[in-house]
């Protein structure tokens, strides 16, 4: 399997470049705080706790959009046997318990301020990032938002748009080429636009705003719906996350995958890729290429976009947290 910067190598000069960063991405910086095992042990099911923690322990998962998927096909099939409504009701409400114990799970657990990231880090991931005509990622965390803002680190001069403007408005301009794909914690719909969070003049942190708001029942815009199809047509029915959406397939040149299993789940992702004019894709794989796993994953690259050459490359040689 060829490395990162052989994969750089066999992208024609002059080729415009984007990357596809997904949960290995943050788990690069801390895979203890970013992981599902972590998150369910921080989730709050409410009084449903004891039946939905059986659930994630009856399937030996700690996936959350797993169960989330598995409650979905106990409501179709309960209905098709004609069961009793207030247990389909019961079925239905849970899979909004999860949703929302997850999200909250998230803002529980993530970083409370930026400086919890070394400035040498930083400066690695600004590198690495500058790289990259457009970057989309999937994640919910603020680790690439921070990123991106710390503009006073090198490298010098490197800049991104993620279409926000005047108090913090997302306007959609053509110049914007940072896109959060299902969301993120800083990301919320308000009556006057869909708005971001920022750090406020009297230091309150967004992870602080972020708590607040959701007290409120007012939750972070976020995609964590169980399977592909649904996750599209909750994409498609906000004007920021279809917008970003619709920018994967009018992209050209190479694309580079970084922390992505290829899931099902994220089929819709890798559909609109595969319709786009990008020539070839680049997909990291972390650890053993020939495990039953990353076998797994390199087959649902080729076989999701058929139209494109697909090449691995190695995650441990990708300069993302530190220089290598």
């Amino acid at each position: 399997m060829i490395t990162y910067q052989q994969a750089l190598g066999m992208v024609e000069p002059g080729a415009k470049k984007s990357i596809l960063l997904a949960n290995g991405f943050s788990q690069a910086w801390n895979a203890k705080i970013f992981n599902y095992k972590n998150l369910l042990e921080t989730a709050n099911f409410g009084a449903r706790s004891d039946v939905v923690r059986k659930i994630f322990e009856s399937f030996k998962t700690f996936d959350f959009e797993k169960v989330m998927k598995k409650l979905i096909a106990t409501e179709t099939i309960l209905r098709l046997y004609g069961a009793d409504q207030n247990v389909i009701d019961m079925v239905v409400s849970d899979q909004e318990t999860v949703k929302s114990a997850l999200i909250t799970a998230i803002s529980q657990t993530h970083p409370s301020l930026p400086s919890e990231v070394a400035d040498q880090q930083y400066v690695a991931v600004r590198t690495f990032l500058r790289q990259f005509n457009q970057v989309f990622t999937l994640n919910y965390d603020l680790l690439f938002y921070w990123a991106r803002n710390k503009s006073a680190l090198a490298p010098e001069g490197y800049r991104t748009d993620d279409g926000f403007r005047g108090n913090r408005i997302w306007i959609g301009p053509s110049t914007q080429n940072v896109h959060f794909l299902h969301g993120g914690l800083h990301i919320y719909d308000t009556q006057a636009g869909i708005k971001k969070h920022a750090c406020t003049d009297d230091g309150e942190s967004i992870i602080e705003q972020v708590r607040v708001n959701m007290e409120d029942k007012r939750f972070p815009t976020f995609v964590s719906e169980p399977t592909h199809e649904r996750k599209r047509v909750r994409i498609q029915h906000n004007p920021y996350l279809n917008f970003c959406f619709q920018k994967l397939s009018r992209l050209e040149g190479a694309m580079f995958v970084f922390g992505h299993s290829i899931d099902e789940n994220d089929k819709h992702i890798f559909d609109e890729i595969n319709r786009s004019g990008v020539d070839s894709v680049f997909v990291s794989v972390y650890g053993d290429p020939r495990s039953s796993e990353n076998m797994l994953a390199q087959g649902r690259a080729r076989a999701y976009m058929p139209a494109k050459h697909v090449e691995f490359f190695t995650a441990e040689s990708t300069p993302v947290w530190s220089i290598k």
